[in-house]
C-alpha cells in the first residue's frame, strides 16, 4: 500500500489576513462566490465582500442554509453555473466549508477556505461530511484534491466565542488518539493510503501543542486577544489536526461522534467538538488506556467546560435502545471505527459510553 500525504496548496494564518490576503484569492480567480451564513455575513462577510471588491475581485454573495446536504450543494451549484463563477470562497464554520468544497468539486473550480472559528479541522481536508436535510450523518465525501487556499485570520477567530475554540481543541485532541489506533491496525488513512511518518509526527506534535497551550489560549480567547499561545492553538486545531486526521487516519472517536446522530434530543445542541470529546474518552476506554492518560484528557476537557459525563451529553436518561442505536450507527459498514486494532461491536460502544460516565462520576465528583 502506498504512503499518501494530503495537504492544501497554501495555508496562510495571521492577524488581519482577511484584509491583507486578497491577492491569494485573486490568484485563483476573479469571479468569486462568497458562501456564508447570515450571522457570519453580518459579523465578517459584508466587510470581506467590500475588501474583495477593493482588491478588484468580482464577488457574488450567497447565503448558506445551515446544513451540508446534497440538496443544498445542488442549489448552490446552479448559482455557480448561472453566475459563471471562477473560484469558491467558503467563509464560516465546518458545514459551510464542507458545502463549499462539495460545490467546488462538482463545478471543477478552485476553493479558498476562510474559517471564522477554530472549532474543527475541516478547512484543510479533501473531504466533506454530508448530512441529511435534518442533520443526520450520511457519509463522507472524498475529493481528488485539497483546498487550493486556507486563509485564517486570527483577529477574527479571537472574537468568536471561546467555547468554539474549546470545541476545536477537543476535535484536535482526537487526532493523535485515532492516529495511534490506525498505526497499530495498519489501516488506511482518509486518502486511502498507508500512514506516512510525517502524518504521525504531525499528529503527535498536535497533541503536544494542545496540552501546552490550550488553557492559555482559551483565556486569551475569552479576552478577545491574539497571543502566541492563541496562534499556536489555532494552528493546532486547524492545520496540525487537519493534516493529522486526513493523512494519519480516523478510528473510533469520530465514528462515535457520527453515532450520536442516531438519537434525537438536546444532544444536538452540542458542537462537533463537544461530541468528539466524549467519543475520544470512549475510544480510550475501549482501548483500556492507562489511567494517567485518561485523566490527562478528562482534566483538560473539564478545564475547558467540555462534556465528560452522559448527563453533560444529554444522554443521562437515554434508553438502552437509544444507546444501542448510537453503537449501531457508529459501526456501520465503512465507518472509521473499523480502523481500530481490534473488533468493536455496537454493544462494546454502549458499555464504553457507560464506563466513561461511571469513571468520571467516581473519580471526579462535582
Amino acid at each position: 500500500m502506498e504512503r499518501i500525504f494530503a495537504s492544501p496548496s497554501r495555508y496562510v494564518q495571521g492577524k488581519d489576513v482577511f484584509k491583507t490576503g486578497m491577492a491569494y484569492i485573486k490568484d485563483l480567480g476573479k469571479k468569486a462566490l462568497l458562501l456564508t451564513d447570515e450571522t457570519i455575513w453580518e459579523l465578517v462577510g459584508a466587510e470581506l465582500f467590500d475588501t474583495m471588491k477593493e482588491a478588484e475581485l468580482d464577488p457574488v454573495k450567497e447565503i448558506f442554509s445551515g446544513e451540508a446536504s446534497e440538496k443544498e450543494i445542488k442549489r448552490i451549484g446552479k448559482i455557480v453555473t448561472k453566475e459563471k463563477v471562477e473560484v469558491i470562497v467558503a467563509l464560516g464554520g465546518g458545514k459551510a466549508i464542507d458545502t463549499g468544497k462539495a460545490v467546488a468539486d462538482d463545478a471543477e473550480l478552485p476553493i479558498a477556505v476562510l474559517p471564522t472559528i477554530a472549532s474543527t479541522d475541516a478547512p484543510t481536508s479533501s473531504l466533506s461530511v454530508i448530512y441529511s436535510d435534518d442533520g443526520k450523518f450520511e457519509r463522507y465525501r472524498f475529493y481528488d484534491k485539497n483546498p487550493e487556499l486556507v486563509l485564517v485570520d486570527t483577529a477574527v477567530i479571537a472574537k468568536a466565542p471561546a467555547k468554539l475554540l474549546a470545541a476545536g481543541i477537543a476535535d484536535a485532541l482526537a487526532t493523535y488518539v485515532e492516529a495511534r489506533a490506525v498505526a497499530q491496525s495498519h489501516s488506511q488513512n482518509m486518502v486511502e493510503g498507508a500512514q506516512p511518518i510525517a502524518a504521525m509526527a504531525i499528529a503527535e506534535k498536535c497533541e503536544e501543542v494542545l496540552f501546552e497551550n490550550a488553557l492559555k489560549a482559551y483565556q486569551a480567547n475569552q479576552a478577545g486577544v491574539v497571543t502566541p499561545a492563541f496562534e499556536a492553538i489555532v494552528e493546532a486545531n486547524t492545520l496540525l489536526s487537519g493534516l493529522g486526521f486526513e493523512s494519519a487516519g480516523l478510528a473510533a472517536a469520530h465514528a462515535i461522534h457520527n453515532g450520536f446522530t442516531a438519537v434525537e434530543g438536546d444532544i444536538h445542541h452540542l458542537s462537533h467538538g463537544e461530541k468528539v470529546a466524549y467519543g475520544t474518552l470512549t475510544q480510550l476506554m475501549l482501548e483500556n488506556a492507562d489511567p494517567e492518560v485518561l485523566d490527562d484528557y478528562i482534566d483538560l476537557y473539564q478545564a475547558l467546560d467540555l462534556p465528560t459525563t452522559l448527563e453533560e451529553m444529554y444522554l443521562a436518561n437515554a434508553s438502552e435502545q437509544e444507546l444501542l442505536a448510537i453503537g449501531e450507527q457508529a459501526t456501520i459498514e465503512g465507518e472509521t471505527i473499523h480502523n481500530m486494532p481490534f473488533e468493536v461491536s455496537a454493544e462494546d460502544i454502549v458499555d464504553a459510553l457507560k464506563a466513561v460516565d461511571a469513571y468520571v462520576k467516581a473519580y471526579y465528583p462535582q
